[in-house]
């Protein structure tokens, strides 16, 4: 093979990626499985698609090698074909957020600005967390803290969050977060938390954020704090 039909060989390949990538509702697709495995009709639900429709996008998710998928009965369950995945995703809107004003002035309007978290590190954070004066909460299902969330971070699904105000601390700062910049459950829970007189705020970063800037997170079920 000459040099030149080499080269154009390489690119090809890596252009399956950007081709896999250049669907909005697949990038949600591979967002919510960078979270855990799901099944088609739990993407579906949670994406707001249709079923022949998402089951198309992973498809061509599968067909660039960025999804997996096994049979569990009669069910198709999905999940990201490695941690790298979704911090390529997390990489990506970085990019995108740091070159396109569109993108920045519609993440203003999504997020509350005043509950959001300034001026810590994210290893300032973790330090923090680490000696207990901070609670990280994790408001994502539960299913999908199991798969993988921050170090010492709490477990309270946001639909679970006001049955459960009693069990946090009101003596120390809460921070929540849940998938990254576009999820609104973190700002959601901080929002019920402040009315209820907690000191709450959240920050932009989900797992694949944490992974993407070169930091670990755990699998264990049992917080720290």
């Amino acid at each position: 093979m000459k040099e030149r039909q080499l080269k154009d060989l390489l690119y090809e390949q890596v252009a399956r990626i950007g081709k896999a990538l250049s669907s909005p509702k697949r990038l949600e697709l591979l967002e919510l499985l960078a979270q855990g495995e799901k099944t088609v009709e739990t993407l579906t639900s949670e994406s707001g698609g249709d079923v022949k429709l998402v089951s198309a996008h992973l498809r061509a998710l599968r067909e660039a090698r960025l999804v997996e998928v096994r049979r569990e009965g009669r069910f198709m369950v999905y999940r990201a074909s490695g941690a790298d995945v979704g911090a390529l995703l997390a990489t990506l809107r970085d990019v995108a957020e740091s070159h396109l004003v569109e993108l920045r002035l519609a993440l203003e309007q999504l997020v509350d600005a005043e509950a959001q978290l300034t001026g810590i590190s994210r290893e300032t954070l973790l330090e923090q967390a680490r000696r207990g004066d901070v609670l990280v909460l994790d408001v994502r299902p539960e299913s999908e803290y199991r798969s993988a969330h921050l170090p010492f971070a709490r477990s309270m699904p946001l639909d679970e969050l006001e049955h459960q105000l009693d069990a946090l601390p009101s003596d120390k700062p809460i921070v929540a977060y849940c998938r990254g910049p576009f999820c609104l459950m973190s700002e959601q829970a901080v929002g019920l938390l402040r009315a209820r007189g907690f000191r709450a705020a959240r920050i932009d970063d989900g797992v694949s954020e944490w992974l993407a800037h070169g930091l670990t997170v755990d699998s264990s079920t049992n917080p720290t704090h």
